[in-house]
């Protein structure tokens, strides 16, 4: 198996390029949808709560009330993500052992590729970007946060710049789908090569 990311900063653009490559029938693993998953585990759930009491109720993690403790605190941060990542790197070693002797191409999408290391397991890096005001616009327009918000989650996750110097392939997704979608295609016949 080739493995491929597609990661950026928040609001650049990366689950847009998944969603592309997705139509042109390729497997997509979406590390977001992971984490979701992980979330409706009750043994995650009980782990959860126990570092963070009050986070879980009626079997339901309160992610906003989860947001508003972590991000004004690494340290919590820190202990929060040393219970998600373990399990979600036990998942990725297992979808790449699955598909060892396999010649497809699948891709993975995900926000903190090299904050978490994880760009080890790529064959190729494809990064998402986007000038920072549209970044800006398009989390607070998606996800109905204030400009403080969008500041303290963007500063959790390297720079696009700093990204921009470790990827193979940088997209600007300021453009059409149509347009993505056949850079999308060149790429994607370049690796199959």
């Amino acid at each position: 198996m080739k493995l491929v990311a597609i990661t950026g900063s928040i609001g650049c653009g990366k689950t847009t390029l998944a969603g592309i490559v997705r139509q042109l029938g390729y497997e997509v693993f979406d590390v977001d949808e992971w984490v979701r998953n992980i979330y409706q585990d009750e043994r995650f759930l009980q782990e959860l709560n126990k570092l963070f009491k009050g986070c879980v109720k009626d079997g339901v993690a309160d992610k906003k009330y989860l947001r508003t403790i972590v991000f004004d605190d690494k340290e919590k941060l820190k202990k929060l993500e040393d219970l998600i990542y373990p399990i979600l790197t036990k998942m990725i070693e297992e979808e790449i052992n699955k598909r060892s002797k396999s010649k497809e191409i699948c891709f993975l999408d995900i926000a903190l590729l090299y904050e978490k290391g994880w760009n080890k397991y790529c064959d190729f890096v494809i990064l998402a970007d986007v000038a920072y005001d549209i970044q800006k616009r398009r989390v607070m327009e998606r996800d109905n946060v204030t400009a403080e918000s969008f500041e303290k989650i963007n500063n959790q996750q390297m720079s696009n710049e700093e990204k921009k110097k470790l990827a193979d392939m940088v997209i600007n997704t300021d453009k059409s789908v149509d347009d993505l979608k056949k850079e999308m295609i060149k790429i994607i016949k370049k690796l199959e090569q």
